[in-house]
């Protein structure tokens, strides 16, 4: 009895605890962050994004912004905004996410509402940094004090200049012992064209000057939006990402009026309907507020269904009000331009993998999929990406996820085939590549993409690098020397063929890791390119197929030939391996056939009937060569293909 009576008594203690917060608190933590936003009036507001290279403190900045604002707890969580597995073990931001924090300036007495939008820094992610950016007054410009200028902090200034955003110059790691702030200021100076005098020196690790000089110059330097708020609902889809309890989560920015939990919407782009389900800030996660009004930006839950139906960059309505909403400009499909090809090494486990990689795919709206069939390897997927690195992580993805259950084919680029009679094709699988005949009589040109390359580099490995861009078919376009400790930036243009081939890698081999690199799309030029094909006892084998450029042929046909030599078992019969290209051969290895000895058994004979037994060995072979097949196991394409 006295034991129930104990048991009852700590239940009822610890029991009412669970019931007070659950009901009680958390909602009026909600409540007050909506009493706190609706007293702030516009004026009061700053949106600005972070501008950087790779590596150069961006996350660890706005963990400690955030921080100082209150928003997350001192030493707590790092890289809040960085929520992709990919993204914290790289370092690099893929996925443009968000985060508002409430700022009380005690010089003004005021109270400020700042969104911070952080944007990725890689070329491959463009289309996220500049929808991004259109919903900002201003950026940082973010420069490492050890290493100064590098080649993304040029791309992404010059798109957030382009762009009419307010930039404040923020020199950051200036706690290291080699440090050269002096040396960042020129940069900054001669590079820019930025006052030195307007660059704040900050340690985002440590927080020095974050507090006491970077948030002011935020409140004082970046303007507030210019929306109205009595005009018509109309906002900016930034990004969006897959929930698999509420569907797709619409990250936008209100440009003008507002928007209620409860309201009918319209997109523009694809004229689909929906019903706000859900609405709110990120702070940093999600937090239901009901409303969202002009130069807010924040989170929306439509009840959409698929990816695929938010587009970036389109525009959000208020439905029966389309004839006087204006659509916001700047709207654009992303266009593949790397492909690869997957397929599952077991062929009885294509229904089940189709669904994984469905999935994945569903919550990278960017990426193309299409179902494809091999003569090698059977059913599988043509995947296309924004570029190699965007490729590189969602292929690292997929390995981690599914391991040797999937063979992934070597990455391509899309061509531009033009025709005499005015038409163009464009192609993104070395299958569709035309053939010698076609090419001769119906095709005016071939066209392979090429990129402008910018790269920023120690001057001791200039000649380096210059022979690895000439060896990769570059034209340099230009050389900039960018101060006296010897960085050097380089443009080259460069075919994009190359550039997913490891290029990358390479680069930073040579260089020793200190070679910066960023690209831009700068459109089709016509290439002798060709389609180089591997052959097994004369049968094509489509899934190892490569569209190259003519002067590239013969080294990577021998180099084929050896290596798929390797994985291929002896049979029976002779196997012979060949490299073809312009429907001719150019590399050929032989695998002697597994002979048995027919002799064996004959001790004192004849000559003559040896030789016939010799002969009768010879026409079988022969004959099992005209109607053998050479099976290839999957393991063997998996191992060809490894790099």
């Amino acid at each position: 009895m006295l034991a129930s009576q104990a048991i009852r008594s700590v239940f009822h203690r610890s029991w009412k605890p669970l019931v007070r917060f659950n009901h009680r608190k958390a909602p009026t933590t909600i409540e007050s962050i909506k009493k706190r936003i609706e007293d702030i009036p516009i004026e009061n507001y700053r949106n600005f994004s972070i501008v950087a290279h790779i590596d150069h403190g961006k996350s660890t900045l706005s963990d400690r912004l955030l921080e100082l604002t209150g928003v997350i707890e001192s030493g707590g969580n790092k890289q809040v905004l960085d929520r992709l597995e990919v993204e914290r073990e790289r370092g690099i931001t893929v996925k443009a996410q968000t985060c508002s924090m409430f700022y009380y300036d005690k010089r003004y007495n005021k109270d400020f509402l700042i969104h911070l939008v952080d944007t990725p820094g890689h070329v491959d992610f463009r289309g996220e940094v500049s929808r991004s950016y259109a919903s900002c007054g201003g950026a940082l410009l973010l420069v490492d004090a050890s290493q100064g200028v590098q080649a993304q902090t040029v791309a992404n200034f010059y798109l957030a200049y382009s762009m009419d955003l307010k930039l404040i110059p923020v020199i950051n790691k200036i706690d290291l012992d080699h440090a050269d702030i002096a040396q960042a200021e020129d940069q900054i100076e001669n590079t820019f064209e930025l006052p030195r005098e307007d660059a704040i020196q900050v340690s985002a690790k440590t927080g020095l000057n974050v507090k006491e000089k970077l948030l002011p110059a935020i409140i004082d330097r970046i303007p507030p939006p210019t929306g109205l708020l009595d005009k018509p609902f109309r906002a900016l889809l930034v990004d969006s990402w897959y929930d698999s309890y509420v569907g797709v989560v619409l990250l936008v920015h209100i440009v003008d009026g507002s928007v209620c939990k409860g309201d009918r919407v319209l997109c523009a782009q694809t004229g689909k309907k929906y019903e706000i389900k859900d609405i709110g800030i990120m702070f940093p996660d999600r937090v239901p507020t009901g409303i969202l009004s002009t130069g807010q930006v924040g989170y929306v839950i439509p009840g959409m269904k698929a990816s695929k139906d938010a587009k970036i960059g389109d525009t959000l309505m208020h439905l029966g009000r389309e004839n006087e909403t204006e659509v916001l400009p700047g709207f654009e499909e992303p266009k593949p331009m790397v492909f690869v090809g997957a397929f599952p090494s077991d062929g009885a486990e294509f229904k089940a993998l189709n669904d994984d990689v469905n999935r994945l795919v569903l919550n990278d709206r960017s990426v193309s999929l299409k179902r494809e069939t091999s003569n090698a390897l059977g059913q599988g997927w043509r995947l296309g990406f924004l570029g190699s690195l965007h490729a590189s992580v969602f292929r690292e993805r997929l390995e981690k996820e599914y391991g040797s259950k999937l063979i992934i084919t070597q990455p391509t680029v899309p061509y531009m085939i033009k025709y005499y009679d005015g038409h163009e094709k464009l192609i993104t699988n070395p299958d569709e590549f035309p053939d010698l005949a076609e090419r001769r009589s119906k095709i005016k040109a071939i066209q392979e993409p090429y990129v402008e390359a910018i790269m920023t580099l120690p001057q001791e490995y200039l000649g380096n690098i210059i022979k690895l861009c000439d060896n990769n078919r570059g034209q340099q376009t230009d050389i900039t020397y960018l101060n006296m400790t010897g960085q050097v930036m380089l443009k080259y243009d460069l075919p994009l063929g190359q550039l997913v081939e490891d290029f990358f890698g390479k680069l930073k081999s040579v260089s020793r890791g200190y070679a910066s690199l960023d690209y831009e799309d700068i459109g089709y030029r016509d290439s002798d390119v060709v389609k180089l094909e591997l052959l097994v006892n004369g049968s094509s084998v489509d899934a190892l197929a490569q569209v190259m450029h003519s002067s590239q042929v013969e080294r990577a046909g021998r180099v084929w030939v050896k290596k798929f030599k390797e994985y291929i078992k002896v049979q029976l019969f002779e196997v012979i391996i060949q490299a073809r290209a312009n429907g001719k051969i150019i590399a050929r290895e032989t695998i002697k056939a597994k002979r048995k000895d027919v002799l064996q058994k004959l001790h004192a004979s004849d000559i003559s009937r040896r030789k016939k037994l010799l002969v009768k060995q010879k026409e079988g072979k022969k004959h099992l060569k005209s109607v053998g097949n050479v099976r290839i196991n999957q393991d063997a394409y998996q191992a060809f293909l490894r790099k």
